[in-house]
């Protein structure tokens, strides 16, 4: 098989990886929640090449990209659900619906215009969707309700920072940071005895509490939670780096060092960046 700027050599592609017995092992044990992860990865692998203004990691990002979704159409396709080109339809359907002013007849002339139009389609849409879940029989809607304008499809740090802020405006929030404070001492403790108990699931739900307190005390002080962590994982990044290269001037690597060696180096690190900040 040869490489092709046609889709459809694509779309072969993934479902002879995904054909029992001839197909490629690891495809064929993949269903929707394994490939999520990765999904999610390519995104963000998007938009770093685009941070750096990096266009031959761009283009090959794209494709990583498109490969996901092509990856997820073939599994749904297998099972009936849908279809590649049913994915292609559906988007084209809908930026053909939502710019009348492009390829329809509409008087909305101006950008006010446009947004008003934009808001009334997304307005029926949003009706049909409805429909759509009910018969299906999927009753639970998070886009419902007074926080269903706060998108879940981005990531947790910042759907947290902005069901936070959504609250607030109805006054569902703390007068001041001090108290949050107390209410992370206090996750921390709930986290202490979850960890004694050994409850993997209480683990996890009682980690979340506590991150989604940091993430408060980040929105009263004005710093976003998700900018502070990248921060943090830049620094990190920096010192460990400091201590893979030292340890290599003394031929010595990773592997071998202590875990005592490599904090000293670490708090050497450390001692560095004050200097010099």
């Amino acid at each position: 098989m040869e490489a092709s700027k046609d889709i459809s050599r694509l779309i072969e592609i993934m479902a002879a990886l995904r054909t029992p017995v001839t197909g490629c092992p690891w495809d064929l044990e993949q269903n929707f929640a394994t490939i999520k992860p990765y999904t999610i990865e390519e995104a963000y692998e998007v938009g770093d090449a685009i941070e750096r203004n990096d266009m031959d990691d761009l283009c090959e990002e794209l494709g990583d990209l498109l490969l996901q979704v092509v990856f997820h159409a073939r599994m749904a396709e297998e099972t009936g659900e849908f279809s590649f080109g049913d994915v292609v339809q559906a988007i084209t359907k809908k930026m053909i619906r939502r710019h009348p002013h492009v390829f329809a007849v509409s008087d909305a002339a101006t950008p006010d215009a446009v947004k008003v139009q934009w808001d009334d389609i997304k307005t029926e849409e949003k009706r049909e969707r409805a429909e759509r879940r009910a018969r299906r029989g999927i009753t639970e809607d998070f886009k419902a309700g007074y926080l269903g304008s706060v998108h879940r499809a981005q990531p947790a740090l910042t759907e947290a920072l902005k069901l936070q802020q959504r609250a607030a405006k109805v006054g569902f929030d703390w007068s001041e940071a001090e108290p949050i404070l107390d209410k992370i001492e206090e996750e921390v403790g709930e986290l202490r005895e979850a960890l004694r108990d050994g409850n993997h699931s209480k683990i996890s739900d009682e980690l979340g509490d506590l991150i989604f307190a940091l993430v408060n005390i980040g929105r009263h002080v004005k710093a976003d939670p998700e900018e502070a962590l990248r921060g943090t994982n830049t620094k990190f990044r920096r010192r460990f780096n400091y201590i893979e290269t030292s340890l290599e001037k003394s031929s010595q690597t990773l592997e071998d060092a202590t875990l005592e060696r490599m904090e000293e180096l670490w708090q050497a690190a450390k001692a560095i960046e004050r200097q010099i900040g």
